[in-house]
């Protein structure tokens, strides 16, 4: 069943196959040895489910393995479940190598990347008005482990929408769920907000269904930038006619790059006051669009006036603008509003000293070291190897959605002790980090696989030899 003749560069696309996308998600991408026959892969992947095609890459002059595999299943759980089992184990005593396993992108998607976990795990359903979310999760919670259930209600009257989500832990579960679930639900995989779909018209109806729900116009009203189209990157001057712009509790947040309502809230939180906020991102820019929205006013205007121009991460400036709801506010009462806010939030930083880091926080030019905006508990920084020492062991690293800094990455790897150098790839969200000990690059792997840092996600793992690195083809999955 292998194509000898096929060169691989178009996403795990065997000629003549038509649905290699039906259902979604079910086409694993496999790194493995070119040693590796499609006998094994078929022994070994097998007792996950049907399997409807093998496809081991190959170079279509030398016939010879690219050390890449395709393998489709039948469901798109049966591929999950391959991903979460296979994924890092040894296909067989003489191939002590661990393989990589992730489910491929679709050939429509337009990206090179991995399918993330996340994407994988949350479905959305339609639901009588009337269940809670205990009951939403008794009807769900035997296809798998449940993270959380939320259900979408109307922002005003608290009523339910008839709409809900459903998180698994797994992927396998989320896609069992899919595939089993009482057909009345409608259950389908929830997309990014990133992706906007109208394949169908129930695709459709979700869509609108999900804004209608977040209490907002339609997309193209969604922002309309009060007073700082020209200059949405540039400082706020008090004394310039922006002063005159209308005012309300709601703000726009706009950045160059994307961001998830956690990062946004952790941002906007320290104003005292906020009451929510959501991610909306535009399906033809990578850019970040966000709504935030206060109690009261006096909290909008001081987020405004100190977030505006606020990098995050460093060296990205974030633009926040009113979002015009029809009220105004002359300058005397925006100035009392500001200092009655100023007043409480001093008394809140004053007693957090991590906000108190946070304010200040992409606002400081005269810092020498890297600023580091994370969750996970690092180590203290160590001394680098000469760049000399011998390589013992050497990473990979890809970055979602963009790399980060060199000063940043070398004060976050070298944490770890025995760090030689940490270099990027031009132009590809990848980079590699060279150790001069095992161990430390098993300490660096272990603490930050999968982690956020500086709202980055990393992918940390062991690189490949150069010899066999030099052999394979750019991942086009």
């Amino acid at each position: 069943m292998d194509d000898a003749g096929s060169s691989g560069g178009s996403g795990g696309f065997r000629p003549g196959v038509d649905n290699l996308d039906e259902p979604p998600n079910s086409r694993i991408f496999l790194v493995i040895s070119k040693y590796t026959s499609e006998l094994v892969l078929r022994e070994r992947f097998s007792p996950f489910g049907d399997i409807q095609d093998i496809w081991v890459v190959r170079d279509k002059h030398t016939k010879e393995s690219k050390g890449v595999a395709f393998v489709k299943f039948a469901r798109s759980s049966q591929a999950c479940r391959a991903m979460e089992e296979m994924h890092g184990q040894c296909l067989g005593p003489n191939d002590t190598k661990p393989i990589k396993v992730f489910i491929a992108q679709s050939r429509s998607s337009g990206s090179h990347r991995d399918v993330e976990d996340e994407e994988l795990t949350r479905i959305f359903v339609m639901i009588p008005k009337s269940y809670t979310e205990e009951d939403l999760r008794e009807k769900f919670k035997v296809y798998g482990d449940i993270e959380y259930c939320s259900i979408i209600k109307n922002k005003v009257t608290g009523e339910s929408k008839g709409l809900g989500y459903v998180r698994y832990l797994k992927p396998s579960q989320a896609a069992q769920a899919i595939e089993n679930c009482d057909r009345s639900f409608r259950a389908l995989l929830a997309e990014p907000k990133s992706k906007v779909s109208a394949e169908s018209p129930e695709q459709d109806y979700y869509s609108s269904a999900r804004q209608e729900a977040s209490g907002h116009e339609p997309r193209t009203n969604l922002f309309p930038f009060v007073g700082e189209q020209q200059s949405e990157f540039s400082t706020f001057d008090k004394s310039d006619s922006r002063s005159q712009e209308a005012i309300s509790k709601r703000l726009s947040v706009v950045s160059r790059v994307p961001f998830t309502e956690e990062q946004l809230f952790s941002i906007f939180d320290i104003v005292p006051g906020l009451e929510y906020c959501e991610v909306q991102r535009d399906p033809y820019s990578n850019h970040g669009h966000g709504v935030v929205q206060y109690f009261n006013v006096a909290s909008a205007i001081y987020a405004k006036y100190k977030l505006h121009g606020f990098q995050y991460p460093p060296g990205n400036r974030l633009a926040v603008s009113f979002l015009d709801d029809g009220s105004n506010m002359t300058d005397l009462i925006r100035k009392m509003a500001t200092q009655m806010v100023a007043a409480q939030l001093a008394s809140v930083v004053w007693s957090n000293p991590n906000q108190q880091q946070f304010l200040q926080f992409g606002g400081s030019s005269g810092s020498q070291a890297p600023q580091i905006q994370t969750d996970v508990v690092l180590p203290s920084c160590k001394k680098k190897a000469p760049p000399e020492t011998l390589v013992k062991e050497r990473l990979f690293i890809v970055f979602n959605p963009h790399p980060l800094p060199l000063d940043v990455l070398e004060d976050i790897f070298c944490r770890f002790g025995n760090l030689i150098e940490v270099y990027l790839v031009s132009g590809k969200n990848v980079g590699y980090v060279k150790y001069a000990d095992r161990m430390s690059a098993n300490d660096a792997i272990t603490t930050l696989h999968g982690k956020i840092l500086n709202g980055v996600r990393l992918k940390v793992m062991l690189a490949d030899s150069p010899r066999e690195e030099s052999k394979k083809r750019q991942r086009t999955y």
